[in-house]
């Protein structure tokens, strides 16, 4: 089993991890399914399209607002903007696939097969972007609380609008990158012990981070207030505290997907690890559920962008009538 099984097809209709398991499982195998009583959750196409509208709106507008205020030009929220579009990558993906998929299933559409393997390869470069270009704009954003902290004073020397613009580069340019490299090489399994191994590096290394930023928090405070820049202090620990929150939610939204993953590798054929398998639907409104929660995250936790983001509403509300 490749992972070309976990990443093609977002539904179940579609998905041939189901039609694999089903072709080459055993009498006895599907005999002790049976004993084990999996419970597979079926999930409508309605709810996939309405969570994926509902979260490319929430990252529009967050984009939207960061590009129009000047309060937030700064290199943390640029690379929030880019989280942002990571989050949207997730929706568009979602949207477009399931739009088809209902066209489709309704007779208003007739998805050949090279015409369908066309799409699935766009849409899972797009999900393999969201996934890499996430996880490192957190790696970066946490770095750029690190230095907001213990390097205050010479945070506007290191972390320079122009550094910060060569970094999105590099990612986004990595990123695309290595999405298709995983979609030509989908049938070995090192693309999936790569990403695995990314997903891992990159939370210890947010964790021992962040860890480093806490406990020294407090005693570097002193250091800041000395210099009068005790607000500073305040706000750059804000935005540690808003970040910890982002990577905890992407944890959890993204976790099983990666378990997904490793069982693909430990126990492809077990009873247990296939009642795990059918369930992926499930995992996938979990990553959509990021993306739509992130934008609420930064909302709640800065004042400056949840102002504005009521103006854009209220200007788009008023247009509107």
């Amino acid at each position: 089993m490749d992972v070309n099984s976990t990443l093609r097809y977002l539904h179940a209709e579609f998905n041939p991890l189901t039609e694999i398991m089903d072709d080459n499982e055993t009498n006895s195998t599907r005999g002790e399914r049976n004993s084990l009583s999996c419970v597979q959750i079926r999930i409508p196409q309605e709810l996939f399209l309405t969570l994926g509208i509902i979260s490319l709106v929430e990252n529009i507008l967050v984009i939207l607002a960061i590009i129009r205020n000047r309060n937030l030009h700064s290199p943390m929220y640029y690379f929030i903007c880019c989280l942002a579009v990571s989050d949207m990558l997730v929706s568009v993906s979602n949207v477009t696939e399931t739009v088809f998929m209902l066209l489709n299933d309704h007779g208003l559409l007739t998805l050949h097969p090279g015409m369908l393997r066309h799409l699935d390869n766009v849409i899972d470069v797009m999900i393999c972007s969201s996934v890499v270009s996430s996880l490192s704009f957190l790696c970066t954003i946490a770095a750029d609380r690190y230095i907001t902290i213990f390097y205050a004073l010479r945070y506007h020397s290191i972390m320079t609008t122009q550094r910060a613009v060569t970094i999105i580069a590099v990612v986004w340019l990595a990123s695309f990158t290595s999405s298709i490299l995983f979609i030509v090489y989908h049938t070995d399994n090192a693309v999936i012990v790569c990403l695995i191994t990314f997903f891992c590096i990159t939370l210890v290394f947010n964790a021992a981070l962040y860890l480093h930023m806490f406990v020294l928090a407090h005693v570097h405070s002193r250091r800041i207030t000395a210099f009068h820049k005790g607000r500073r202090q305040s706000t750059s620990m804000k935005g540690a505290i808003t970040l910890t929150i982002l990577l905890g939610v992407f944890t959890l939204c993204w976790g099983p997907f990666f378990l997904h993953l490793i069982l693909i590798l430990a126990c492809p054929t077990n009873p247990f690890c296939n009642c795990f398998f059918r369930n992926f639907n499930l995992f996938l409104i979990l990553i959509i559920c990021n993306s739509l929660i992130d934008p609420l995250i930064y909302a709640y936790r800065s004042q400056e962008l949840r102002k504005t983001l009521r103006e854009l509403v209220l200007c788009s509300w008023c247009f509107g009538i």
